[in-house]
């Protein structure tokens, strides 16, 4: 009889049990453990807790008299339990200590990834003939391109140009609330999700484990069915209107035109070459501009497989990186996520987002969330685990890199450039937040003085010695030559809890 193989909570989709390529055996009794322990180590958002094990349990339900799906107190016990020292296969976890765990088994043998468009050999591969300096995300995006065909005209790029970011920055249309497109997939819940709520509410209730946010309906899809419909749904319905405000702010539509695909790819419902490719066939079907197709597969073939290769490429210890050396705790109304504690209009109704749903699009996280964090000073390894613990598309290979080195720029660029922040004009540039709010964006100081304009100014004064040296920064920089008041903003903004 074929070795069982180990399925864990994020290798929900057929293409974790396809046979052959490193694959399990086509006749492999499978085994699912849900462990309670990782809730109980830390406090996750009570919907992403909500989302995985309902997905888990659906999965079990669709194998059938095929699975061992186990409830346990940790991993190890639930193995024990499911096959005792029998061995068994897993394909690469997605975290460094899934890694360490399984590695430790002598049981467990751990088969190649799946879900990414790149092995991790290919990409050592392109990376030692590059050099240390000399692999950017964007010339990566045009290898996987090249590699897998994707929106190529033969060896040229489909339309002539390779990225479309130029025309999918546009601010969001003046006096409207909301874009005037179909509205995204949304599952239907049933007795699984009843069955995970019930669950969930008496381990609470026991103090066995605790939660952050809210638990509405479920938004998001749990199982293959609902994540092929969402995908479906989106292409047909939302993607033609990606690309233009793909990087805008609706404080009454903050799904826009996004796929909200980023949870069921991370849980492995979908794997990303059927997400790209359907894009790009409804491009070449005359369905869907080329901005919005570039933009769409862009974020799966180019950022998401980046981000994966450079978790693995970077290490464990790259989640301790603080070149900055910012070392202040996350405040206690960020670390719940209580929105109505806040008084910009910008970061309550983020921050109300996540509270509320365990989501909130790309731009947010980056200029609204993540840049609040960097200019506050907030500690970059207790930034990067509220993000992985409150987004229910967080997972550490995703969270570490994104915030680690894009988000709080703690490598020191390693990853990006330059650090992702702003004043209070790129907020009202992008978005409709800024005339509700209390604070004048225009203003750095006094009571209506935006906090992202004052402490703007204040990080870089901060971090002058370094960020003068980068090009990409110098003339940002030297604009704090031009502020008279520069002793006065330091005064008000200076601190990493001055407000709010």
């Amino acid at each position: 009889m074929a070795n069982a193989h180990w399925l864990f909570g994020d290798q929900l989709g057929p293409h974790f049990l396809a046979p052959g390529d490193g694959g399990p055996h086509r006749d492999a009794p499978v085994v699912m453990i849900e462990a309670r322990s990782v809730f109980r180590r830390r406090t996750f958002h009570r919907a992403k807790a909500h989302l995985i094990l309902s997905a888990m349990r659906r999965r079990a339900a669709e194998l059938g008299d095929r699975v061992t799906y186990v409830r346990a107190d940790t991993y190890r016990d639930g193995l024990d339990r499911a096959v005792g020292k029998a061995k068994v296969t897993v394909h690469h976890p997605t975290s460094h200590a899934a890694m360490r765990f399984v590695r430790s088994l002598d049981q467990v043998t751990v088969l190649p990834a799946r879900g990414f468009l790149v092995t991790r050999d290919a990409f050592g591969t392109w990376v030692g003939d590059r050099g240390e300096r000399h692999w950017r995300q964007e010339d990566f995006y045009r290898w996987v391109r090249r590699g897998h065909g994707l929106l190529m005209d033969g060896a040229e790029p489909a339309g002539g140009r390779w990225n479309f970011d130029h025309d999918n920055r546009a601010s969001p249309p003046r006096g409207v609330r909301e874009l005037d497109v179909p509205p995204p997939y949304h599952p239907r819940e049933d007795a699984v999700d009843d069955e995970v709520r019930h669950d969930l509410d008496a381990w609470e209730r026991a103090g066995d484990v605790a939660f952050v946010g809210r638990d509405g309906p479920r938004l998001f899809p749990a199982s293959r069915r609902e994540a092929r419909a969402a995908l479906k749904r989106f292409v047909a319905d939302r993607l033609p209107n990606f690309g233009t405000y793909e990087d805008a702010i609706l404080s009454a539509d903050p799904v826009m035109s996004h796929s909200l695909l980023s949870a069921p790819l991370n849980l492995g419902l979908l794997d990303p070459a059927e997400c790209v490719e359907a894009a790009e066939a409804a491009w070449r079907r005359g369905d869907a501009p080329l901005n919005s197709v570039e933009g769409f597969i862009r974020q799966i073939a180019g950022w998401r497989e980046y981000v994966w290769q450079l978790y693995w490429h970077f290490g464990e210890r790259y989640r301790a990186s603080n070149v900055l050396a910012h070392t202040a705790p996350l405040p206690r109304w960020f670390r719940e996520a209580d929105a109505d504690a806040v008084e910009a209009n910008c970061l309550r109704s983020v921050l109300g987002q996540v509270r509320d749903t365990g989501w909130t699009h790309h731009i947010p996280r980056l200029m609204i969330l993540g840049s609040h964090a960097l200019q506050r000073g907030w500690d970059p390894a207790a930034v990067t685990d509220w993000f992985h613990r409150l987004f229910v598309d967080g997972y550490d290979w995703v969270m570490v890199p994104n915030v680690v080195g894009m988000s709080q720029y703690a490598d020191g660029g390693r990853m990006t450039t330059k650090p992702y922040t702003s004043g209070g004009a790129y907020v009202h540039r992008m978005s409709d937040l800024c005339g509700s709010c209390a604070f004048r964006p225009t203003e750095r100081l006094g009571p209506h003085a935006c906090p992202f304009t004052g402490g703007y100014w204040a990080f870089l004064h901060r971090h002058r010695e370094l960020l003068e040296r980068n090009p990409r920064m110098t003339r940002a920089v030297q604009g704090l030559d031009r502020l008279t008041d520069l002793d006065a903003v330091l005064d008000q903004w200076g601190s990493a809890n001055a407000w709010p």
